[in-house]
């Protein structure tokens, strides 16, 4: 793209709350935008992350403390509104950041180019559980979902589901760090829902439980994309997840660009229904019974594979925004289907094979070669760790079992443990067993990231 066409004068802000050092879209956004002579101003944890190293990034901004309050987040990027003096166009990198930018929407607005959403539009499709709502508002598919009320509801609910099932909090951006609880977790049986419950108050949010659609091949899908102040559907495009990671069902670790209508049709209903205005990311999964594509996710923010949808005329969803908010044209591309992205640490081998129609990797860059060399580090580092902690724990439980072990009758059984069995027992009784079905493993995932 011919750097005149995005207005250089009017900087970019990327905020990022979650601190997660890997996170490739960030730098993506960075890249995007610095290559076109933008100046690009971050505001997140950088301490430890490759981002801090690309030549594209204008100045770094300490990000709001961990646990902050939407106060917290507006005195900074009030902060960085000030150091960088002129107005900016602000990006939310993740969900939190996103929803914190529309509630503060009125207080931004002076200093920040922003997209108009309507109402709370973003915090809406981000809840997992307003999500149903809307998708049956949108007459798009969405996998069966029910909201327990009790420990013994969800439970009877997870077995009526049919087991393995899918639990998911509703506002995932509210769990605690180190809590040890995931967004999404695959759970296989009554007695693990009864116990995830029972942590609700911990998660700050609902619990929710989602009929599991097993994945496949060609079963996931992805659609990014920019509506425009008219309310038009603006680059980006669908694209299928060839590999994630964790496998099976997490983050997008190779991506390709594929046309599917069916899934565009999804796109176009969605933002037509919710007057959706900005960046979106929504992850589908095809059902293999029905053929139907299940809306699983509604990112309010671009995804961190975006730049696999860079057309012919180097627009991408980020640099569509800019072009849009700064009032210029967004120049006519055509898509590159056959296109892909490539994230290398999760997906080395993919990284080094030939391709003939266009490969975007998700660190290396030939004109920002810091961030992939310092990945690469961070990366063994990281491997590392997690290998030393799973010798030590291996070493622990060695050991527990060389013990000898002192056997006591136990008491009986708490009465909410005595009807969780009993509703078990009874819809054993029916002539229902639970299915036997080869799921992801505990550390997948079951919808995409």
């Amino acid at each position: 793209m011919p750097p005149s066409l995005l207005d250089t004068r009017v900087p970019a802000v990327l905020l990022r709350i979650d601190r997660n050092p890997f996170h490739h879209g960030t730098l993506g956004a960075v890249r995007s935008l610095g290559r076109t002579g933008v100046d690009v101003h971050v505001v997140a944890d950088s301490t430890g992350s490759p981002v801090r190293t690309s030549r594209f990034v204008r100045e770094l901004h300490p990000p709001p403390p961990p646990g902050a309050t939407h106060a917290d987040i507006a005195a900074t990027l009030l902060r960085v509104a000030a150091r960088v003096e002129r107005p900016a166009v602000l990006i939310p990198m993740d969900d939190a950041g996103a929803i914190a930018v529309s509630r503060l929407r009125d207080e931004l607005a002076p200093v920040y180019l922003l997209p108009q959403q309507p109402g709370a539009v973003p915090e809406r499709v981000a809840d997992k559980a307003e999500l149903v709502a809307l998708c049956a508002a949108a007459d798009v598919p969405h996998p069966l979902t029910v909201i327990p009320d009790s420990a013994a509801q969800a439970a009877s609910d997870a077995w009526r589901l049919g087991l393995p099932v899918v639990a998911k909090w509703s506002r995932p951006w509210l769990v605690p760090a180190g809590s040890g609880l995931r967004s999404t977790a695959l759970v296989r049986s009554p007695q693990e829902a009864h116990e995830l419950y029972l942590r609700t108050d911990e998660a700050g949010s609902r619990l929710l439980l989602q009929a599991f659609l097993p994945p496949g091949q060609d079963r996931d899908w992805f659609f990014h994309g920019y509506t425009d102040r008219s309310g038009s559907l603006r680059a980006g495009g669908p694209g299928r997840k060839l590999c994630a990671w964790p496998r099976g069902a997490g983050l997008t670790a190779v991506g390709e660009w594929t046309e599917n209508p069916a899934v565009c049709a999804h796109a176009e209903r969605l933002v037509d229904t919710l007057g959706y205005r900005g960046i979106l990311d929504l992850d589908f999964r095809r059902c293999g019974a029905t053929g139907e594509y299940h809306l699983l996710d509604f990112n309010p923010r671009p995804g961190a594979q975006f730049r696999l949808f860079t057309d012919s005329a180097g627009v991408d969803v980020v640099r569509a925004q800019h072009l849009d908010l700064t009032h210029r044209p967004l120049p006519a591309g055509e898509p590159r289907p056959g296109r892909t992205f490539v994230v290398e640490n999760y997906a080395p081998l993919a990284s080094l094979r030939p391709t003939r129609r266009g490969r975007e990797l998700a660190w290396h860059a030939g004109d920002d070669t810091a961030p992939g060399r310092a990945m690469w580090g961070l990366w063994a580092a990281h491997v590392a760790r997690r290998l030393l902690h799973r010798l030590r724990k291996l070493g622990a439980a060695a050991t527990a079992e060389a013990e000898p072990r002192v056997v006591r009758q136990s008491p009986p059984p708490p009465s909410s443990l005595t009807r969780l069995r009993t509703q078990t027992g009874s819809a054993g009784q029916s002539g229902r067993t639970a299915p036997a079905v080869a799921g992801p493993t505990d550390d997948e995932k079951a919808s995409s990231c």
